[in-house]
């Protein structure tokens, strides 16, 4: 299959964009971050991680033309059925929240948030989490067989927040095997198995097999 080696990544997170380069060099694949290509957001109407994730890349690559990466990702705690999962961002202010925590950012407040939603939860077992990711790269728009790769990192959400390190739920997500949490993490350890580590890594094996041939 021949196709053009630039690829269209359906996110303007700085963060998110070196991590895709840096992941696809060696194929010799140009990731552009659509926010370089006039490409907004779009409305993430799906009810699944996979949904959003396709959402995400039908329309950035319906707006470019172009070949399209969309991540969708998110952490899941079993005694809350899965909550915050897909609203993971924006958990403060869901259902008319004002999202009034007491914290100073978005990550703080959603995290004090979760943290009361646990307040009366002292079993660990009972806290159970893992993160989720999801990969969609689709050809085309109207690809009928987008590549979807998935994967989750297992973990416990913790009684309060620690490490300076990561974004998001980091500080609260205990990572037993290293008995710290995901925000102390060394970052090429945490790299080496979150869940968008392991998720880039497969659809990496993915891409080489359309990009080599």
């Amino acid at each position: 299959m021949s196709l053009e080696n630039k690829i269209v990544l359906a996110s303007g997170n700085k963060g998110k964009v070196r991590e895709f380069v840096k992941m696809f060099t060696d194929l010799g694949i140009n990731i552009i971050p659509q926010t370089e290509l006039g490409v907004g957001d779009v409305p993430e109407t799906g009810t699944t991680f996979v949904e959003n994730a396709i959402i995400k890349a039908r329309y950035a690559s319906e707006i470019t033309g172009m070949p399209a990466i969309a991540d969708d990702s998110g952490i899941e705690v079993d005694y809350l059925n899965g909550t915050p999962g897909i609203y993971s961002a924006r958990y403060s202010t869901l259902g008319g929240d004002k999202g009034e925590y007491g914290g100073s950012t978005k990550d703080e407040n959603n995290n004090l948030k979760l943290l009361k939603a646990l307040k009366d939860v002292d079993d660990d077992a009972l806290r159970s989490a893992r993160y989720q990711c999801i990969l969609v790269y689709m050809r085309h728009a109207a690809d009928p067989t987008p590549i979807i790769c998935q994967a989750a990192w297992e973990g416990i959400i913790m009684h309060e927040e620690v490490g300076d390190n990561g974004f998001g739920y980091d500080p609260l997500f205990w990572v037993p095997e290293h008995k710290m949490s995901s925000a102390q993490l060394d970052p090429d350890i945490k790299n080496s198995m979150s869940h968008r580590g392991k998720a880039l890594r497969l659809l990496h094996d993915e891409l080489t097999a359309l990009y080599k041939k």
